[in-house]
């Protein structure tokens, strides 16, 4: 399912559910439908902005964690062509080729850029931000 956010001081924000509702639950919200008034722009800014906070350590942590696999995966990579371990060096090669394959997660900060452009916005021109209606 799609939430669109709408305002009168920039375009429609599209998102998908399970990301608006990150959002959403960060700011207290429901993700169904709802209204950010004009007033409380600022206020949903800076519990945002902590969130975006909150959430760096986490990504950096998760990231150092999968830096951390691959480096470990490399290593068993070069013990297995050195000791000649065909069917090991075939197993992290699969491996590998199934990292590959995953992207890598798009950032909380980069997720609510728009919304956090349109909520700026939104404050400065004293208009609402609402969605589901």
């Amino acid at each position: 399912m799609l939430i669109i956010f709408k305002s009168k001081v920039a375009g429609d924000i599209i998102m998908f559910e399970e990301n608006a509702k990150a959002v959403l639950d960060a700011l207290g919200r429901d993700v169904e439908k709802g209204i950010i008034l004009a007033d409380e722009a600022e206020a949903a800014i800076a519990k945002l902005q902590a969130e975006i906070e909150r959430r760096k350590v986490i990504e950096a942590n998760e990231k150092a964690e999968r830096d951390a696999q691959d480096k470990e995966r490399a290593e068993r990579e070069a013990r297995a062509r050195e000791s000649g371990d065909v069917e090991e060096l075939e197993k992290i090669l699969q491996e590998k080729e199934r990292r590959k394959e995953r992207p890598e997660p798009v950032s909380f900060a980069a997720r609510v850029y728009p919304l956090m452009d349109m909520l700026k916005r939104a404050h400065k021109k004293k208009k609402d931000i609402v969605w589901g209606v």
